[in-house]
């Protein structure tokens, strides 16, 4: 994982690709904004919504731009405060962010209109209408993942419309959503996982 200095910008940041410093200086700026605000609430949250931890949002540019030249419709799910489907937004995918907590979904678009980015969020949950999970032992326990009516409508999407899906989970949810997957996302899409060692698991659940 790269370092963040204690004022919060990033040690290390990808190389720029030839032609697109003014991209990447945007992204930067978004990535070290997302940082600050991610501070800030979390020190005024007082039990309002669970803690959150903020991806090694370089580490994740790295992988975005592997699938760059393959497009695609991109869903964030626990988005938060926005800062990776806004960024899957600016390297040209149909973004979309769904995030249980409102007073993140409002941080997530005021940071997207701040950005010029078209990425759309929603309140709600990320499992879909009529969803259960049981493990293979019957365990039905989904750590920190909340329930509440699905955000799917307010997009006009559902789950199966996305060919990536972008996610991560706290420890013990990367089985619920596999199966989430499974059960309702399409066949040829592709959950990316992003791991607290940093990097993304490109994850095709069967």
């Amino acid at each position: 994982m790269h370092e963040i200095r204690s004022d919060g910008r990033l040690e290390e940041w990808p190389a720029t690709p030839a032609g697109e410093g003014v991209l990447f200086g945007r992204l930067r700026e978004l990535c070290e904004e997302g940082l600050a605000i991610s501070a800030r609430i979390d020190g005024a949250r007082k039990g309002r919504w669970h803690s959150f931890m903020p991806a090694d949002y370089d580490t994740v540019l790295e992988d975005l731009l592997q699938i760059r030249g393959r497009g695609g419709r991109f869903l964030e799910l626990g988005s938060a405060t926005g800062v990776i489907a806004i960024m899957a937004d600016l390297l040209g995918f149909e973004a979309c962010g769904i995030e249980i907590a409102p007073e993140l979904v409002s941080e997530a678009r005021g940071l997207a209109r701040r950005y010029g980015s078209r990425a759309r969020f929603a309140t709600g949950s990320f499992l879909p209408a009529g969803y259960h999970y049981a493990s293979e032992t019957g365990d039905t326990r989904m750590g920190t993942v909340g329930i509440s009516e699905p955000a799917y409508p307010e997009l006009r999407y559902e789950l199966a419309d996305f060919d990536w899906v972008y996610a991560f989970p706290w420890p013990g949810e990367t089985e619920v959503l596999r199966d989430v997957m499974r059960c309702h996302g399409a066949p040829g899409a592709q959950l990316l996982l992003h791991g607290y060692n940093g990097g993304l698991e490109f994850d095709r659940p069967i």
